[in-house]
């Protein structure tokens, strides 16, 4: 029979072998892991840009489809900035801060905004936008709450700075069926051909409509319908959308005026050519 001495002695290195071992694992498992994560995010962003890809093709096509990543502030400024030349990703000059977009936590720069309102003596945060090839669109990420936990998603605008071209949506524990169906392609591609801004140019989001997008007061380009059931994970949505949006207005309607200088450019030099 084993004395108390022995067992306590056995059983205390029976569990520090085991901690050492499972600490090992984690530390030699944190490179892959970290690895997959950025795997899976690169998927996100390119299936908002109208791309499905398997998890080994991701970082080429990735580097093939994102040209730029740009860190932008509730002024519409580009504060930092890298841009890509056959998946060398190098930072833009000039830029007042050197942070890539994609290595940016989303929540983080949400929740340093929300002290910055508090408090405007701190630092304010940084919004990531997405640049695809030939500029032909610009993503966004999106964070909010669902009913049981966090919902987050990413929105592809067309060159307008208007019009959705995509959405992906995803969750951590919404219910199945219900709220979990945010991250299904039947509500996902209810969002190609939305738009963000009313027709006088006032900014008015996308709401995920209870009972239909037909029943929305309003333009029917600004709405979609909401899930059966999912109620308050279909409110969740609408939030997340108006409440990161907003941060980018100022960003959206800059480019869009700098849209609309180049168009009047463009034509004067066209007037001009036809006179001589």
């Amino acid at each position: 029979m084993f004395s108390n001495r022995y067992i306590f002695i056995y059983t205390t290195i029976l569990v520090v072998a085991v901690a050492v071992i499972l600490s090992l694992t984690a530390t030699l498992l944190q490179p892959m892991q970290n690895r997959n994560e950025e795997v899976a995010k690169m998927q996100e962003i390119l299936k908002a840009a109208g791309q499905t890809v398997a998890p080994q093709e991701a970082i080429e096509a990735y580097n093939n489809e994102i040209t730029a990543e740009w860190m932008v502030n509730r002024k519409g400024e580009i504060r930092a900035g890298y841009v890509n030349r056959a998946g060398n990703w190098k930072p833009m000059a000039d830029m007042p801060e050197n942070r890539r977009a994609f290595d940016c936590s989303l929540k983080t720069e949400l929740e340093q905004a929300a002290r910055y309102e508090e408090n405007p003596a701190t630092e304010d945060g940084l919004f990531p936008v997405f640049v695809c090839r030939d500029s032909a669109r610009y993503i966004v990420p999106l964070q909010g709450k669902g009913l049981w936990g966090p919902i987050w998603g990413y929105l592809a605008l067309e060159k307008d700075f208007n019009t959705v071209s995509g959405a992906t949506f995803g969750h951590k524990g919404e219910t199945p069926g219900l709220g979990a169906e945010i991250a299904a392609e039947n509500f996902q591609k209810q969002f190609a051909g939305k738009k963000i801004f009313d027709t006088q140019g006032k900014f008015t989001s996308i709401t995920v409509q209870k009972g239909g997008a037909e029943k929305y007061q309003g333009d029917i380009s600004h709405a979609v319908d909401a899930i059966s059931g999912g109620t308050i994970t279909s409110g969740g949505v609408t939030a997340m959308l108006a409440d990161c949006l907003a941060y980018y207005r100022a960003f959206f309607e800059k480019m869009q005026r700098a849209a609309l200088d180049t168009a009047d450019e463009v034509r004067a030099d066209t007037v001009n050519l036809q006179t001589k």
